[in-house]
């Protein structure tokens, strides 16, 4: 285990020192030079005008069991600690306004400082929705750009499996302790994502997901990457609340556009109306970013294999979806099929992979045939 008396060991102790957050943790930094300097000018040694700083209710008693369980996590393979005064540490998110002082790596730190797009969306998004991220991470990831997202149910977790089937990297933001997994259901995508890419926080161990933390781990997403990439999102969401980041922090805004119907493209028609640039495949990413990065041929969002091509009475129930989501009874009327002809058709074309049910007893395309 590291020296309690090292400097990672001091640094350790100023996070957990009450006031300190990440603006007068890098005055303390600045202004002495090291995590123990600051330290001691916390205990008595120093004039009030940093003070000024902390919060004017705070006093300084740091958590020395919690170090010891930093220090105790820190301390097993694969599990790195990144100071901002560290050559390692991330130069996009150090350009930030409130750069985290520390970042707790699990995995692979060298891909902090790759070229990163983020992912991210709703945690509640439709299978199209789903598929697009898939699709658009996946795309990405061939043309050797790591994919960066929250780790959170939905648009999040669909970016990490693209990116992983892909083939390429992925990093995950969390808004815990990095001995903590959010939600739980991603345990395994989190094994998956910490042995091909990276997991970071800027929570120390034991910090659980409370509503806070949220916004200041988008700030993170935003701050690691080129670009953020919004695939629905409501009006009032965290996506948007990032995507604020993002345009604050000098970075490019995308949004795929969506179903005039669909409550969750609101947030992004919102975001191109404010100036947003439109994404309807991989390339419409990559030609804003850079035109030098590596192409690769990449599916279009949305597009699954459909295997043979549907019968004429399959393709007027497919030429009747268009690309809304539409009742049984509305098919009905524009097909002039019976009802139960058309549920017997879209039974036989959900087991093909052209069509999925929706909410509110609808049904969407979802793949490639006419």
């Amino acid at each position: 285990m590291e020296d309690p008396d090292s400097e990672t060991a001091h640094a350790l102790t100023l996070l957990r020192t009450p006031g300190v957050g990440p603006v007068a943790h890098r005055l303390l930094m600045e202004r002495y030079g090291s995590a123990r300097g600051a330290l001691a000018w916390l205990a008595g040694q120093g004039g009030t005008r940093d003070r000024a700083a902390l919060a004017s209710d705070s006093r300084p008693d740091p958590d020395r069991r919690a170090v010891e369980r930093d220090l105790a996590w820190l301390a097993l393979p694969g599990h790195h600690l990144l100071a901002l005064t560290d050559p390692a540490y991330p130069a996009r998110l150090r350009e930030i306004p409130d750069p985290p002082p520390l970042l707790f790596v699990t995995g692979d730190p060298a891909l902090l400082a790759t070229p990163q797009v983020a992912v991210i969306g709703s945690r509640n998004p439709s299978l199209g929705g789903r598929e697009q991220a898939e699709s658009l991470a996946r795309g990405l990831a061939a043309a050797g750009v790591t994919v960066t997202s929250g780790l959170a149910l939905g648009i999040d977790g669909a970016a990490h499996r693209g990116a992983l089937a892909g083939g390429g990297y992925t990093v995950a933001v969390a808004g815990t302790g990095p001995d903590r997994i959010y939600p739980a259901h991603h345990h395994a995508l989190a094994r998956e994502i910490v042995a091909r890419g990276a997991m970071v926080t800027e929570f120390p161990t034991g910090t659980p997901p409370r509503p806070e933390h949220f916004p200041r781990r988008n700030r993170i997403i935003s701050g690691l990457s080129l670009g953020v990439v919004v695939v629905e999102a409501a009006l009032r969401s965290g996506s948007r609340i990032t995507a604020r980041h993002a345009a604050d922090q000098g970075r490019e805004v995308f949004a795929v556009p969506g179903s005039v119907r669909n409550p969750l493209a609101r947030g992004c028609h919102a975001l191109l109306r404010d100036g947003a640039k439109l994404v309807e495949t991989v390339e419409d990413i990559l030609e804003e970013l850079d035109p030098g990065f590596r192409r690769a041929p990449a599916p279009a969002p949305g597009c699954v294999a459909s295997g043979p091509d549907p019968d004429t009475t399959q393709r007027r129930i497919l030429e009747a979806l268009g690309h809304d989501p539409a009742p049984v009874d509305h098919l009905v009327e524009r097909t002039g099929l019976t009802a139960e002809a058309v549920s017997a058709i879209l039974l036989t074309l959900e087991l093909r992979g052209l069509v999925a049910s929706a909410p509110g007893g609808c049904y969407e395309r979802i793949g490639t045939g006419p």
